[in-house]
């Protein structure tokens, strides 16, 4: 994330935002209560509704869409306050990346304001921010695969499983003690940033299949007798 964050004020008025947008060359700016409190979010695409309305009838028609008359609201706004999409979408410190990608594309924005525990701005994360884990060098890479998903999150010995990793592809080679633990390193491994796709060539010793199937078939027989 970028730790500083250009800002404005709900009482900010129409023509500094748009001032500071320019100066600071971003496309939209978190408005902040005096607290650092995230409130809303004002882009260039509020801003513009009053360009669209210019010279139009100021008064709302019965049957407009809601779209079309938050649009004509915004068009006679003019402070951060009015004219801001509210509540924002926000992300916290402690979630992932995988994380903040999927609640940028389910909204729809090109960036989140990053917020602590108590709902303070502390940063803001752009498309470009998540980007750039892809720039992570490979021995980086491999190294944490290594050792944490392997050996501290798995309890998988150093040299039981090769891996390689060339351009963010990762290679894994080598026997574990059970099938089902083969997808298990996968997934866990495709959740390294910086990895951009693993290439699975590990075999095991036991094929638990059958052994997973009963248990969960039992499961699920027990979870039916339980009124």
């Amino acid at each position: 994330m970028t730790g500083t964050v250009v800002t404005v004020g709900e009482r900010t008025p129409y023509k500094e935002i748009v001032e500071t947008l320019a100066t600071h060359a971003v496309s939209a700016v978190p408005v902040v209560t005096d607290e650092r409190r995230v409130v809303g979010i004002v882009s260039e695409a509020d801003l513009l509704h009053k360009m669209e309305f210019a010279g139009l009838e100021p008064h709302v028609h019965l049957l407009e869409r809601k779209q079309r008359r938050v649009a004509r609201a915004k068009a006679a706004a003019d402070t951060a306050g009015d004219l801001m999409t509210s509540p924002a979408v926000v992300i916290g410190t402690e979630e992932s990346l995988t994380t903040a990608a999927k609640r940028m594309d389910a909204e729809r924005v090109k960036r989140l304001p990053v917020v602590d525990e108590y709902g303070h701005l502390v940063g803001i994360l752009s498309r470009r921010d998540l980007l750039r884990v892809y720039l992570r060098e490979d021995g980086a890479i491999a190294k944490e695969i290594t050792d944490d998903v392997l050996l501290r999150a798995l309890w998988i010995e150093p040299g039981t499983v090769t891996v390689a990793v060339e351009r963010g592809v990762v290679t894994l080679a080598g026997t574990v003690d059970r099938r089902s633990t083969v997808p298990l390193v996968v997934h866990l491994v495709e959740t390294v940033a910086g990895v951009v796709e693993v290439v699975d060539h590990l075999t095991y010793r036991h094929d638990d299949t059958t052994e997973l199937n009963r248990h969960n078939l039992m499961g699920a027989t027990v979870r039916q007798t339980v009124p």
